[in-house]
């Protein structure tokens, strides 16, 4: 067998061996760039849609097409006038057509001047942006072009829930962060003009002081309106948008000013300044008008804390936030009437208060006493453990009484109220003292509604909101005295009672059983002493005697008249006593007694009072409508003759309105009603006023009943809280714009049954009116048959 042929090993070219690793590597460099180009082609898509929750939410097409920024809900009164905000960030949006050119143009010169250029990325600003940062050249500026901002701005991109699980990491989330700001801002171009974007970016920005929006901003900072800024106002402002803290020009002015002088200079360099106008503005020195937006700030205060309360109820209801979804309220108070009740408390206040420190310095005490008239020991320390400054410190001090007595008497420079200059001044007080300070001040709570609609006209709530945020007039209750009286008539009158039914006016004893023991109760008059004499149920209204309304109240029931109260509007718990005619069955609030009076003149029907008419979205569109709610609860008979009763007070000879003949208040045969109230050793003085257009509650006394007059010269109704009213009504009939004219009530809808038209009519002018002691006497002889004067007419 032969041998295989075998090559010749010597003649053969040897083979070398394969290589393989560059194809390998040419492979895996195509594969990477597959992979880097399919991820780059993906990535947009799975930032967008939050692949697997690494990347956090982006906005979704709803949110673009409609984009939600926190916005200021408005508080506007009947008449138009803004009467406040509610906010966390104070924004209140304004039309593109309403933003000066000016500040268009330093915003575009400063922060995009490509605008108009791009579709949402500026790659040139980019571009330069990254070979800054990679030559550490940090005088290249950003690479954020408005859109880009605005989209950051709108949809909080580098927050909370759009960070996704990647956005944890340093450097991935701000590549995540940015990817979305360039999509958003592509998006944002697709669907809005540069017009809208720019108002978009306007709108929302943050300038620092709590200004968000250029609306409040140059309200802010200029005292002026975004149509109106200057040249170099409006390159403060855009200078703000930067480092709205380091540039506020309140506390950096140094760099405010080098910062406007740049965006001025970049102006000129755009040519939308001259070059030498951009010099030359750059001179002069920032004129700042600074005012900060707080929820307190302007009138009304009071009733703002009031209507706040009912907004967020309703608020949380209906799934709107009052303060950041730009709701426009529109309420019932008159911006003119407001102004003019707070002229009146003001006035009359600023004079009692002037009385009151002068009664108790010529006495050399405090005004907080006892029934005895003396001073109460130890009041202000007893006052000031019920403070929650005290728990604080008692808290902070636990275990060290001589530390937390050294807290408490520790005196430093403290802003107060003072009814001097600006209402305001700083003193050096302590804790302790500062208690004192404000407890010596008489306070005042009034009230004005419209009877017919339930529409609350005019609120003030104490002297100053800034130092007293007690509100007197729905919060603070207090016992009523004689303005109770007419709930004990209305009984009476709808029980078939007339005005000219007549009880004897003299001292009486009432028995009766309380928790099983027996009791006696004998009510006293004002004057302690007693006529004698049938007074008409009118007479004994209008002068306020409280023997025949303590005898009234007997005949119809304790429990009736508490019904009644309730009936007509007070919803306070009311005790069934002897004394309730006397106001003594529970306190009651300037809103509740408003309330009930009104049903007088409004024939009968009980309006719920309102603060609001309607609430509108942002847009305009009406969310919430508030319409007149009301109920008939008394006849239109007894309504009316209620009314008659209440003139009384200015038509009877001796009735407690008569100081109101002292007011410019009675031309056109007008008619006013009303009554005065005052409470035991003159704690509270009360003044209940119903014309044929308006009802209005006025309530004076000391924070604590312990603080007040000793004498009825000073303390009574009349003279305490009866001017407020005077004063109020006059500057209400001057006000021309106002549709308020004098005039008599109407006359009545419906037939009167009953006898009203008495025998003790009196004169129309005050120095006319027929001494009461001479109808007292005259009403004795008509009693004893001596007088041919028939019982009524």
């Amino acid at each position: 067998m032969s041998a295989p042929d075998l090559p010749n090993q010597e003649n053969s070219t040897p083979v070398p061996p394969r290589r393989r690793w560059p194809n390998r590597l040419s492979r895996f460099m195509w594969a990477l760039f597959i992979i880097g180009v399919g991820v780059f082609l993906l990535y947009p898509i799975l930032v967008s849609t939050n692949f697997l929750f690494l990347f956090g939410k982006s906005p979704s097409l709803e949110e673009l097409e409609d984009p939600k920024v926190e916005q200021a809900s408005e508080l506007y009164s009947s008449d138009g006038v803004l009467m406040g905000t509610y906010f966390r960030e104070n924004r209140s949006p304004v039309a593109y057509n309403k933003i000066s050119p000016l500040l268009i143009k330093a915003l575009i010169a400063t922060e995009d001047v490509r605008f108009y250029d791009h579709s949402g990325i500026d790659a040139t600003a980019l571009a330069r942006a990254v070979a800054g940062v990679l030559s550490g050249d940090t005088r290249s500026g950003g690479g954020s072009t408005i859109t880009q901002q605005l989209a950051k701005n709108l949809y909080k991109t580098r927050r909370g829930e759009t960070r996704g699980g990647l956005g944890h990491i340093p450097g991935v989330s701000t590549i995540i962060s940015k990817t979305k700001e360039w999509l958003t801002a592509v998006e944002l171009e697709k669907r809005y003009t540069k017009e809208e974007i720019l108002r978009m970016y306007l709108n929302t920005m943050e300038y620092g002081s709590n200004a968000f929006g250029i609306k409040v901003a140059a309200k802010t900072f200029f005292s002026t309106s975004p149509d109106s800024l200057s040249p170099q106002e409006a390159a403060m402002l855009v200078g703000l948008l930067n480092n709205p803290t380091a540039f506020n020009p309140r506390f950096h002015p140094e760099a405010a000013l080098k910062r406007r002088n740049l965006v001025l200079m970049r102006m000129g360099q755009a040519g939308f300044l001259r070059p030498t106008a951009a010099d030359s503005l750059q001179q002069l020195p920032i004129a700042l008008q600074y005012h900060v937006e707080r929820h307190i700030d302007g009138p009304p205060t009071y009733f703002r804390g009031a209507i706040s309360q009912a907004l967020t109820t309703w608020c949380e209801q209906n799934g709107y936030d009052l303060y950041r979804d730009g709701l426009r309220v529109y309420t019932t108070i008159d911006s003119r009437m407001q102004e003019h009740a707070e002229y009146a408390v003001e006035k009359h206040m600023k004079n009692l208060q002037r009385r009151f420190d002068t009664f108790w310095r010529n006495r050399n005490q405090n005004p907080w006493v006892n029934e005895k008239g003396k001073e109460i020991p130890n009041f202000i320390e007893t006052q000031m453990k019920r403070t929650q400054q005290y728990k604080m410190l008692a808290a902070q001090f636990k275990g060290q009484p001589a530390r937390l007595d050294s807290a408490l008497r520790a005196k430093r420079p403290m802003k107060v109220f003072t009814w001097k200059g600006d209402k305001d001044t700083t003193l050096l007080l302590s804790p302790l003292d500062s208690l004192a300070y404000y407890k010596h001040f008489l306070q005042a709570g009034m009230m004005t509604m419209d009877p017919f609609t339930g529409q609350i006209k005019a609120w003030v709530g104490g002297l100053d909101y800034r130092f007293f945020q007690y509100d007197h007039v729905k919060q603070g209750k207090r016992q009523a005295g004689s303005t109770f009286k007419p709930f004990v008539y209305l009984t009476a009158i709808d029980n078939g009672y007339t005005p000219c039914d007549r009880i004897r006016d003299e001292r009486i004893t009432i028995k009766y059983v309380e928790d099983g023991k027996p009791m006696e109760w004998q009510p006293d008059n004002v004057t302690r002493s007693y006529t004698g004499t049938n007074m008409t149920l009118r007479h004994a209204m209008a002068r306020s005697v409280n023997s025949v309304t303590a005898q009234l109240t007997e005949l119809v029931g304790w429990d009736k008249v508490a019904e009644y109260a309730h009936k007509v509007g007070i919803r306070s718990k009311l005790l069934g006593v002897p004394s309730i005619g006397l106001g003594s069955g529970g306190d009651v609030s300037v809103y509740e007694m408003v309330n009930a009076y009104s049903t007088f003149v409004n024939q009968g029907f009980r309006s719920e009072p309102r603060l609001i008419t309607r609430i509108e979205d942002r847009n305009g569109n009406v969310i919430a409508q508030f319409d007149p709610r009301q109920k008939r609860v008394i006849s239109a008979e007894t309504a009316w003759l209620m009314t008659y009763m209440l003139r009384g007070g200015m038509e009877e000879p001796g009735g407690t309105s008569q100081a109101l003949w002292d007011y410019e208040l009675w031309k056109n045969n007008n008619q006013i009603g009303g009554k005065t109230g005052t409470t035991s050793n003159y704690s509270d003085g009360w003044y209940m006023g119903v014309t044929r257009d308006l009802v209005t509650g006025v309530w004076v006394g000391g924070e604590d009943r312990s603080i007040h007059f000793l004498h009825s010269e000073q303390g009574e109704g009349g003279r305490m809280a009866l001017p407020i009213f005077g004063l109020y009504m006059e500057k209400i009939y001057q006000d021309k714009e106002l549709d308020y004219k004098m005039g008599p009530f109407p006359k009545p809808t419906v037939k009167i049954n009953k006898k009203y038209q008495c025998v003790t009519e009196a004169p129309r002018r005050r120095r006319e009116a027929v001494d009461s002691l001479q109808i007292d006497n005259l009403l004795d002889q008509i009693n004893s048959g001596r007088s041919s004067v028939p019982d009524s007419l």
